[in-house]
């Protein structure tokens, strides 16, 4: 959600800051840094993380499920983090809301993000494909994730497989 906005949904939202009363002060520190934050978002958002909570989920996605699927952990100087995270950034920071947010990730600002339809396509075919390769996942096992969602259209499964496949090669950098 962009700053100052209001949710009025059932989900928990993740608590960026945590009150600390440290000696007769009060201070608020930071959970997660903006990196984390956008690498957890892109993984949540991935075709692999929905695939493993619909394996569990019958009705409701309660935290329960959250806390028990499998993420992956890389550091944040890990080559695949950074890549989550550039283009996490890319698909998130598009308006000027999120200026302050793109800057603290490296961006210019929202000039930086991806408006253009074909470029976000891009960026979130590449997105599914490092995701599958931070699960281990084999090219058949990430088809048949992919063919487990029949509202997702053909090409966007098969731009996913291909990026899988590039970043197999090393092409997606």
């Amino acid at each position: 959600l962009p700053p100052n906005r209001y949710c009025p949904h059932t989900v928990s939202l993740e608590q960026v800051y945590a009150d600390e009363i440290k000696g007769k002060t009060n201070v608020s520190t930071c959970g997660l840094s903006a990196q984390q934050r956008l690498f957890v978002t892109a993984v949540f958002n991935s075709l692999s993380f929905d695939w493993f909570i619909r394996q569990s989920v019958t009705a409701h996605v309660s935290f329960f499920f959250v806390y028990n699927a499998p993420m992956p952990r890389p550091k944040s100087d890990d080559p695949f983090f950074k890549m989550i995270v550039d283009r996490a950034s890319r698909l998130i920071c598009t308006t000027s809301e999120f200026d302050a947010l793109a800057l603290e990730v490296g961006l210019q600002g929202s000039r930086d993000g991806a408006s253009n339809p074909a470029e976000r396509a891009r960026l979130r075919a590449e997105l599914d494909g490092l995701v599958a390769h931070l699960y281990g996942l084999t090219e058949d096992e990430f088809t048949h994730i992919l063919a487990s969602f029949p509202l997702v259209s053909e090409p966007v499964k098969q731009a996913a497989r291909n990026a899988y496949r590039d970043v197999e090669r090393g092409l997606i950098q």
